[in-house]
């Protein structure tokens, strides 16, 4: 009897371990999910059609990229050409940055009756116009905006494109979400407000419990980067050149 005791004494108190523990990690959870920052405010916008240019992929696949406008996006600093200039020729040619909006791929078929794939790509109207009598800064946000295609859609371009004469945009442009307010993905532990940063004693709570369980479901939140899991929106700020 007293041998059944002692199991069952056993077995309530691992329950009640175990029920502790699966405690603890919600709570660990729910303070996470309260500390991380909120998913961005977007909006939608209707782009208004205004060049597009045609290139390839490193796979040879046809693609065309339709520069389209809207007053919604943001417009990038307003620079002088000298200025432009010097900026590319400095150490640091990223302190130039383009907001701009990239949309999904969408199939449509060229004048040959090929299948082919098209972008959208929004800037803002007054930068649009000034690619429009400046070559300078039309080459450069060509570049920048095909840098952005190739980041998100991980995808090599042929910088030997050209600009399609009798067309503004291949196939339809469809309406864009942005955000309107930008916040980062990704956040550095030793830059973000404190009110991100996870409590010593949570972390010690959670650390302290998966010591003695060993289990796999564990928070890993003493990581030097926090990654947030928000939902990607489509607007983009290219750094590189």
């Amino acid at each position: 009897m007293e041998s059944d005791k002692s199991l069952l004494s056993a077995e309530l108190n691992a329950d009640m371990e175990e029920a502790l523990y699966e405690q603890m990690l919600m709570k660990a959870k729910q303070e996470i999910q309260n500390r991380l920052p909120n998913l961005p405010e977007t909006k939608q916008i209707r782009p208004q059609p205004g060049f597009c240019i045609k290139t390839r992929t490193s796979k040879n696949a046809k693609i065309f990229i339709n520069i389209c406008k809207s007053n919604q996006i943001p417009a990038p600093p307003d620079l002088t050409e000298q200025e432009l200039v010097s900026i590319l020729e400095s150490d640091d040619p990223s302190g130039y940055r383009v907001p701009m909006s990239l949309g999904e791929p969408h199939v449509e078929v060229d004048n040959s009756g090929s299948g082919c794939t098209a972008y959208d790509i929004v800037i803002n109207n007054t930068f649009f116009e000034k690619t429009q009598v400046n070559e300078l800064f039309r080459e450069f946000f060509i570049t920048v905006a095909m840098e952005g295609l190739e980041n998100k859609y991980e995808m090599e371009l042929s910088r030997d494109w050209r600009m399609l004469k009798n067309r503004k945009f291949m196939g339809s442009i469809f309406d864009q979400n942005i955000r309107t307010k930008s916040k980062p993905i990704i956040q550095e532990m030793d830059t973000r407000p404190s009110h991100l940063i996870p409590s010593k004693t949570l972390i010690s709570e959670i650390e302290r419990f998966v010591l003695m369980y060993s289990l796999m479901q564990v928070f890993i939140i003493y990581d030097p980067i926090l990654i947030t899991s928000l939902t990607e929106i489509n607007v983009c700020f290219p750094v590189h050149l």
